[in-house]
């Protein structure tokens, strides 16, 4: 999409119809004026809300610890089975399945 501030707003025939019936009307009812913007609000915001009240409940990123394990990991001191990582995530996938 393009603007181009050198022109005058372009009507569609469809806006071209919507004028004529609130010329019609605007003589007997002062709400319908011409150029009178609106704006319609979604539901949407409750759920950011929603959102953001549970994101604030979860736990703060513990530094400490993330860093020891990021130091262990590049060090190669952290070792962890397979089997060990299998079994977490198949207890977190039963514990709290996806919505």
């Amino acid at each position: 999409m393009r603007i181009d501030l050198n022109h005058g707003p372009q009507s569609t025939p469809e806006s071209n119809r919507n004028n004529a019936q609130s010329v019609t009307t605007s003589s007997s009812s002062s709400s319908n004026a011409l150029g009178e913007d609106q704006a319609q609000l979604s539901g949407v915001h409750i759920q950011v809300q929603a959102l953001a009240a549970q994101a604030s409940q979860l736990p703060e990123v513990r530094e400490a610890r993330v860093h020891e394990l990021r130091q262990a990991v590049e060090s190669g001191q952290y070792h962890v089975s397979p089997d060990q990582v299998a079994g977490a995530l198949l207890t977190h996938m039963v514990a709290e399945p996806a919505a």
